[in-house]
């Protein structure tokens, strides 16, 4: 196949995929569903209300349906109700992949489930953030407000790499950074299972050279240029994702044992990411489709 050839076929290909049809997921019934311990007023203790879930659920959608054609595997795998910790592995600059594994689990199970996302502590301070994520129903990534979230059988995403994933070079894509013990720790205290997620073409929406003096400079974990106007990834590459949920794996014994213990358990969790993730990068026919 000569190279006409085979820009046409990539085009077709794409096209193809971006046609498909569109489920309906009636957003306005899974929203109604949605328990929501609010006051008077509508907010819960957090700051989230039901009307501003709607409202991110709609741009979540799109992006999820439409922008990154996205597809979910193992969603039967996503507990109907009760605590749960979501662990993934993390990357593409800005946390697409976040919204994008919230977007799947309000669409794709019968039983619509929030995500309660642990952002990280630099975030609040951007302009506008903190009042947008509050709202939204995500959170400042403290131990204190996990905690508060699991004993109302609450749902919380957790990504163990931090910023160390999402900011990673082109040459460690897929490579997981060490995970932190935090969410082990959550996990034994409160009793809940973990649920490991794959997600497969984040690391492609934004490859991009980190300037880490200016980084430091700002404040910021990462300060990330891409090779495309315009030079910041404000907006991703429309690459196709792809989210493998696993089994819930359940853990035993004291959230207060050393590091040493913990590492095994943790190691537990991030091997089987990395084992899902090389599982689905074998199954992917190519970064767009």
């Amino acid at each position: 196949m000569g190279l006409v050839d085979r820009i046409r076929a990539f085009a077709g290909d794409f096209v193809a995929d971006r046609s498909a049809p569109i489920p309906d997921d009636d957003v306005e019934g899974r929203t109604r569903a949605l328990v929501v311990h609010g006051n008077e007023f509508g907010f819960d203790p957090f700051g989230m209300s039901r009307e501003h879930v709607r409202g991110a659920v709609k741009l979540a959608r799109w992006l999820y349906r439409v922008y990154f054609r996205a597809q979910a595997f193992g969603v039967e795998n996503i507990p109907a109700t009760g605590r749960m910790i979501v662990v993934s592995n993390h990357s593409g600059q800005l946390p697409f992949d976040g919204l994008v594994i919230s977007a799947a689990c309000f669409l794709e199970p019968p039983v619509p489930r929030l995500l309660r996302s642990m952002v990280e502590y630099f975030v609040p301070s951007v302009p506008f953030a903190s009042y947008l994520l509050a709202r939204w129903g995500q959170i400042t990534g403290t131990p204190e407000n996990c905690r508060r979230l699991l004993a109302a059988e609450e749902a919380v995403l957790v990504f163990p790499e931090g910023a160390r994933g999402i900011s990673k070079p082109w040459s460690q894509r897929y490579q997981l950074a060490p995970f932190g013990k935090g969410f082990l720790r959550l996990a034994l205290e409160m009793g809940a299972p973990v649920i490991p997620v794959a997600v497969i073409g984040a690391e492609e929406q934004a490859p991009a050279v980190n300037l880490k003096p200016l980084a430091k400079l700002l404040g910021m974990p990462s300060f990330p240029i891409v090779p495309y106007p315009p030079f910041v990834p404000l907006v991703p590459l429309p690459v196709k994702y792809r989210l493998y949920f696993g089994e819930p794996m359940y853990f035993t014994g004291d959230p207060d044992d050393d590091d040493e213990i913990l590492d095994e358990k943790v190691k537990t969790v991030k091997n089987r990411i990395q084992t899902m993730i090389h599982a689905g990068l074998r199954e992917r026919k190519n970064v767009f489709w």
